[in-house]
């Protein structure tokens, strides 16, 4: 069995320099971003790790994380317990206004990365000066290969919903632009494909759902959150609104029962060890900051992972 996860880990950053003013604007953005606070942040997210690994009995051979800062944060995370320095890290800096990127980490002994890329979007404000271009987090493409089969993964981080949703068309154009490259390798190359992130959408809103078919509306990919979504499970809260933001959405051919991964099932790790105990806020995630105060948790989401069956 193996298991590939999904986390938006929130404000993964570096501890800031002590500021020479008090009001000085901060790297992170964050308020006392410390060295203290730094080390806690990286043992909440390897903890949770350590038990998915407990729950499942497998590490996950396969991370998507979002909501990271620079490689450096990778490093230091992947050299704790339980990945030991045996996670490999896939990761580019995007040209984000927040300076937040996502990335991939992988299992050395499992997986072997084929190629890698950014895929970048720039917004055209109001003319040609690229001074003015408006820049998203960038969407993170890896060509694995897994016991002698190659897999696509895409990775990510959708522009957030905020002033009555003035992102909805950049999100509908990058996952157009996305689906495009994924018609191609499932239809041309006929090789499987994960595409995970948080997509700042539910399962049902229209773009998730018109990802999943072709131009001839045959159904290509599968979205196993769907059904999750349907049952009231979430993975992030929006005041009282429960959301499945994040996802991991399949090529058909990983449902197929002869090949080195085989769909079983989908989940939300919502366990109550990264969950808030305050009563207001039971079976939400223990988050790290709730707007300037410091709370000390693992991150304002909950990661996501399927389980496959392996041969």
């Amino acid at each position: 069995m193996e298991l590939f996860s999904f986390y938006n880990v929130e404000n993964l950053f570096l501890p800031d320099p002590i500021p020479k003013h008090k009001l000085d604007p901060t790297r992170s953005g964050l308020r006392n971003w410390d060295e203290r606070k730094y080390k806690n942040k990286l043992h909440k997210i390897s903890h949770v790790f350590h038990l998915m690994k407990e729950e499942n009995g497998v590490l996950p051979f396969m991370i998507g994380l979002s909501e990271v800062s620079g490689r450096k944060v990778l490093e230091d995370l992947v050299q704790m317990e339980p990945f030991n320095s045996e996670y490999g890290i896939v990761h580019y800096n995007s040209m984000d206004e927040r300076k937040v990127d996502v990335a991939f980490l992988y299992d050395k002994t499992k997986v072997e990365i084929i190629d890698s890329e950014t895929i970048t979007f720039f917004f055209e404000i109001n003319n040609k000066n690229t001074e003015n271009y408006d820049t998203t987090r960038d969407v993170l493409y890896s060509k694995v290969r897994y016991k002698g089969e190659t897999v696509n993964i895409f990775i990510a981080h959708l522009p957030s919903k905020r002033e009555k949703d003035i992102n909805r068309p950049k999100r509908s154009f990058i996952l157009n632009e996305i689906r495009g490259r994924i018609m191609n390798i499932v239809n041309e190359e006929k090789e499987h494909v994960i595409l995970c992130g948080d997509f700042n959408e539910n399962p049902d809103d229209e773009n998730l759902v018109k990802i999943l078919y072709d131009d001839e509306h045959g159904k290509v990919l599968e979205n196993p959150f769907q059904q999750l979504f349907s049952t009231r499970n979430y993975s992030t809260f929006h005041y009282k609104s429960g959301l499945l933001f994040d996802q991991i959405i399949l090529s058909k051919s990983l449902f197929n029962d002869n090949n080195v991964l085989s769909f079983l099932n989908a989940e939300v790790f919502s366990s109550e060890k990264i969950s808030s105990h305050r009563r207001n806020f039971e079976g939400r995630p223990f988050r790290t900051y709730a707007g300037t105060r410091y709370l000390g948790g693992y991150s304002d989401h909950f990661p996501v992972f399927v389980k496959f069956k392996s041969f």
